[in-house]
């Protein structure tokens, strides 16, 4: 499997371009799929907001035979193309926004028709298959096509197919996120210290990207009101609370972009005393 995603990189490459263009402007990243599709798209989905802190809109995932599918086979849901376009009608599409198609044979009718509506409505398209030249990916502005090859069990496609799905998936979505500056070298800087462990956890990554001590990491999450990026840029810049707040905010979360943004803005500010 790995090999089959090795070859789709540079397809890979252009969508995250895409994915990241569209995010910057205010869209959204839209996954589409049926069965085992599906519920990859809906676990790399679910899995963005605690990760990257991101808002639940901006990376949605729509499953054939909705929430009760996640859980429970509903495989006659994927074959009404009328449906797949209604789900992204509801979601009021648009051309701001990615959609990716995820099709194992690139057949699907809920994602064919989920396609065609998107395109209709300006959006780019990307479809995810594992049978080269199928229908899915014919019609799709970006597709990347791992050729997994027959499964070991005849028609399962949750095996090397899903596989393959499940990392692409991830690097869609990790390096769209990396691009966005919602890690800071390798860590998960924007994760919700919503309790002990988490603030705990918040405490030490602080203290490891920025050197600081126990008290001044602690003293810094609070004054930021446990935003662990502005408290990054509290401690890397010298910057007080609301200006790091403030540079966050403008940054859209970019911690690169805000240290230098409040480095700039205490420079001048040093300059004028």
């Amino acid at each position: 499997m790995a090999g089959a995603v090795r070859r789709e990189l540079p397809k890979i490459a252009r969508a995250v371009d895409a994915i990241v263009s569209a995010l910057r402007s205010g869209g959204r990243l839209i996954y589409v799929g049926a069965g085992t599709s599906g519920r990859q798209a809906v676990l790399d989905a679910a899995e963005c907001p605690p990760t990257f802190g991101t808002p639940q809109k901006m990376v949605q995932a729509i499953i054939a035979g909705g929430d009760r599918a996640v859980r429970f086979a509903s495989e006659d849901a994927e074959d009404s193309a009328e449906n797949g376009a209604r789900e992204l009608r509801r979601a009021g599409v648009s051309s701001r926004d990615v959609v990716v198609g995820i099709s194992a044979s690139g057949t699907t009718p809920f994602v064919l028709g989920a396609l065609r509506f998107a395109r209709s409505k300006g959006a780019t398209t990307i479809a995810l298959a594992s049978n080269p030249g199928a229908a899915v990916t014919r019609g799709a502005g970006i597709a990347i096509e791992p050729d997994t090859g027959p499964e070991a069990i005849s028609g399962s496609t949750r095996l090397k197919a899903g596989t393959a799905q499940k990392m692409v998936l991830n690097m869609l979505s990790t390096a769209s996120m990396v691009r966005l500056g919602r890690v800071y070298n390798n860590w998960m800087i924007h994760l919700a210290l919503t309790n002990g462990k988490l603030r705990r956890r918040g405490t030490q990554i602080l203290r490891e990207i920025t050197g600081a001590s126990a008290s001044a990491a602690e003293h810094a999450l609070r004054q930021t009101g446990h935003d662990l990026p502005a408290a990054i840029v509290m401690l890397k810049t010298g910057a007080n609370a609301p200006e790091a707040l403030r540079a966050i905010r403008e940054t859209g979360g970019d911690v690169r972009q805000a240290i230098e943004m409040a480095t700039h803005a205490e420079s001048r500010a040093k300059s004028r005393k």
